[in-house]
């Protein structure tokens, strides 16, 4: 009972030495197996200038509207299964039911005012007003509503064709609730 007295009456001291050491020694451990990664297939994005400390005073230039929407819906072709050339609707681990569209598939390639139907009338359009606004001159792709991936990508191949560096594309449409 005397040496517990004993205790309680001396104060209780940690030491910090051990510990800064301690963590120093983890601090340089993990600086020196740190690797840096480079980015792999980087998609370079263009963010809005016109927001921040860094404000651009130059005028913003005029960017070309692309917009791209089915005018005919086409019919649906579902990839190969069991030899035949395309079979019933394929449902993928995911459970998604994959599809390509058909020929009969039609769309309408909108550039600024000139629409057309045919994808390399599109490009020759974006070819001459890349070589009219003599270059950098960014572009907007807009998919309306009904466009797949498929629609967009050979439309972006255009404008890459034709020259333009600077290409967004606009993002899902809120939808309308009735």
């Amino acid at each position: 009972m005397s040496n517990i007295k004993e205790l309680a009456g001396e104060e209780l001291t940690m030491e910090m030495t051990p510990m800064i050491d301690v963590t120093f020694l983890l601090l340089i451990f993990f600086m020196c197996t740190l690797k840096f990664k480079t980015l792999e297939g980087k998609l370079s994005a263009y963010l809005p200038k016109s927001v921040g400390l860094n404000i651009d005073p130059s005028l913003p230039l005029e960017a070309v509207a692309i917009a791209v929407r089915p005018l005919q819906r086409g019919t649906k072709r579902y990839p190969p299964q069991d030899g035949q050339p395309y079979g019933p609707i394929y449902n993928d681990p995911s459970g998604r039911k994959r599809f390509v569209w058909g020929p009969d598939r039609v769309l309408e390639y909108s550039i600024g005012s000139i629409k057309t139907t045919d994808l390399l009338e599109a490009g020759a359009q974006l070819a001459r007003i890349y070589q009219d606004r003599d270059g950098e001159t960014p572009a907007t792709i807009d998919a309306r509503p009904g466009t797949s991936y498929g629609d967009v990508v050979p439309l972006l191949d255009a404008a890459t064709a034709a020259g333009f560096r600077e290409i967004t594309i606009v993002g899902e449409r809120p939808q309308r609730h009735p």
